[in-house]
């Protein structure tokens, strides 16, 4: 079994920086060696070794490092920045069953600027985020709770201060839960120092806030897998 992960080689910051100057598909083609052996291969062992971790103490968000990893080709159809490739590479551990996209999960970044680490649901479509609004709003005060985990603050900070103007339907200004049906995410990030990147303390670092971001995860995910659970329910009833 993995115990780490020693860290990013120099090539691989040195080619994110480079990319960064020169965002181009010829740039990239002539060096695309270099970014499989020394960007995108160390990534994928990253997250092999985190699974490792994961299989101990959550192994609900064990995911295949092929499907963790994120492709380093932007999608570019709706963006006014038409430059093709993402200046980071990241991986994201979804929980099993519900799918990248449609339920929180942990997630790490490296780029030659910053390393982020972060846990939660962000950008959830409407039919996952009025279940995960309906849930805090019932459950507040257990999601208070996890926050004010005196090692999950000092570790992660505040919720990501995204928030909508106004209190949805049906919810008045004095429910206990008011603030937090604001949130238009629900995300804990961190951003760590880049020179960890090269070092195997950036394994550590990422490991110790995945640990203390599972119950926040956990919390988020638990009316998406009760509606995933009655679905599938659904569906053997009518077979």
């Amino acid at each position: 079994m993995a115990d780490g992960f020693a860290g990013f080689p120099k090539e691989a910051i040195a080619f994110l920086r480079g990319l960064k100057r020169n965002n181009r598909r010829e740039w990239f083609q002539a060096r695309k060696d270099v970014y499989q052996a020394k960007v995108k291969a160390p990534t994928l062992e990253m997250a092999a070794a985190l699974n490792e971790h994961l299989l101990r103490f959550a192994p609900g968000y064990v995911t295949d490092p092929q499907k963790a990893v994120f492709r380093i080709y932007r999608d570019t159809r709706f963006s006014r920045d038409k430059t093709p490739y993402k200046t980071n590479t990241s991986a994201v551990f979804t929980r099993r069953g519900l799918g990248k996209g449609a339920c929180a999960g942990l997630y790490f970044s490296v780029s030659a600027e910053e390393i982020e680490v972060a846990g939660g649901f962000f950008m959830p479509r409407p039919e996952h985020f009025l279940k995960v609004r309906n849930h805090l709003a019932e459950h507040h005060a257990r999601f208070r709770v996890i926050l004010q985990d005196r090692r999950l603050r000092a570790a992660m900070g505040e919720l990501w201060d995204q928030k909508f103007a106004r209190l949805p339907k049906g919810y008045s200004a004095d429910h206990p839960a008011a603030d937090l049906l604001l949130y238009k995410h629900w995300v804990l990030y961190k951003l760590l120092d880049p020179a960890l990147a090269a070092t195997p303390r950036l394994f550590k670092e990422v490991l110790k806030r995945f640990r203390l971001l599972i119950p926040f995860v956990d919390f988020l995910n638990e009316p998406l897998l009760a509606a995933d659970r009655q679905s599938r329910l659904r569906q053997m009833l009518n077979a």
